[in-house]
């Protein structure tokens, strides 16, 4: 920790991928999004239910699913690749959505790596550009899946 005008503050290399992001990016704050699991493989996020989002039916609207979703993937994709942040940068590249059920109360989005870190980062290596998939589900409370997503990332080489 550091102490700066008697306030503590984390150093990055004691920040989790979910501290990082809720601090680098607005919009997660807003949603009040929580990590719940962040690994090389696999993101856990969750989305409380909260009346200021929800949509005309009473859940969440849209707009904040996909944050949910996209957060999610990016979660993962900094997980597995933010040691390679000094030479490229993360970018998603193609999103979709689709929506299979009504989503009402708080949700859990699940992400999960397509592809291993490895053979993106090899490919890094050899001068490439590399893309990769990242595949979301969103979950209500009972189990049921709401919405998937899917999203295909690059590392681009930094100049």
């Amino acid at each position: 920790m550091l102490l700066t005008s008697n306030v503590a503050v984390m150093s990055t290399e004691e920040m989790t991928v979910g501290d990082m992001l809720s601090a680098s990016v607005p919009m997660v704050r807003t949603l009040n999004l929580a990590y719940l699991e962040t690994t090389a493989e696999r993101a856990v996020l969750s989305l409380p239910d909260q009346a200021a989002f929800h949509n005309h039916l009473g859940g969440p609207h849209a707009g904040a699913m996909f944050t949910l979703a996209e957060s999610a993937s990016g979660a993962v994709v900094l997980a597995a690749f933010g040691d390679q942040l000094a030479r490229a940068v993360p970018l998603p590249v193609t999103t979709e959505m689709a929506f299979r059920k009504v989503a009402m109360g708080a949700l859990t989005a699940t992400a999960t790596l397509g592809r291993p870190a490895a053979e993106v980062v090899a490919e890094l290596d050899e001068g490439k550009r590399p893309e990769f998939p990242v595949q979301v589900e969103i979950r209500r409370a009972d189990g049921a899946v709401t919405s998937e997503m899917s999203v295909v990332w690059t590392l681009r080489p930094n100049r």
